[in-house]
């Protein structure tokens, strides 16, 4: 298993879909994660340390593990099939390691309440992780000029943009309209899911006169 934090959470303004980007502890390879945007808020509440007036659900969750003395260890993506992640829940009871199987964004919602480490399966990281271009890690970000392309951004001093530029080739290349239309957040049983590069579209036939 390889441990990871949360790089970052990351809003598309052209679909409901958020991304969570996992990074790897001591590493450069990262893994993004498409999340529905109920999961993204939880994640993006509990990383702030939001108090709320009454629990949300990932906080009722972890207030039940407390009550019957069970203890969250960790989080796991254990496996990814079929373009969904799965993941697992780690806790010790009465002396007992117990799995709870679980999504891995509601797992890492939980994980950033319960203060654990996020672990991430190799197999899965060498399936799913991404690894920047070396030079891209000391460029700064620049909006790319349409979905899929490969320009280079420009050199600059602010840290941010130096941070976005090392997803903006891997964020263009997205098939957002797939996503939208296929991948709906909300479907639970279907998991959450790993990116997927731009399709080449058909053309179109020419209209009759």
């Amino acid at each position: 298993m390889i441990e990871v934090t949360i790089d970052s959470v990351r809003v598309n303004l052209m679909s409901p879909q958020r991304l969570v980007i996992l990074r790897e502890t001591g590493g450069d390879r990262y893994l993004p994660i498409w999340v529905g945007t109920y999961e993204a808020e939880a994640i993006t509440v509990g990383l702030q340390e939001v108090e709320m007036n009454r629990p949300l659900t990932h906080d009722l969750l972890k207030n039940v593990f407390t009550t019957f003395n069970a203890k969250v260890k960790r989080i796991e993506i254990i496996s990814l099939k079929e373009d969904i992640f799965y993941g697992n829940i780690v806790a010790e009871a009465n002396g007992k390691e117990i799995n709870v199987d679980s999504r891995p964004s509601d797992a890492i919602a939980l994980a950033v309440r319960a203060h654990v480490p996020i672990m991430v399966d190799e197999d899965v990281m060498k399936n799913a992780g991404i690894t920047p271009e070396a030079d891209m890690g000391s460029s700064a970000g620049a909006p790319a000029q349409s979905q899929g392309s490969t320009t280079r951004p420009a050199p600059a001093p602010d840290v941010s943009s130096e941070r976005l530029s090392v997803f903006e080739d891997f964020l263009g290349k997205l098939d957002l309209d797939r996503l939208d239309s296929k991948d709906k957040p909300d479907e639970e049983d279907k998991g959450d899911k790993p990116d997927k590069p731009d399709k080449p579209s058909k053309p179109g036939k020419p209209k009759k006169k």
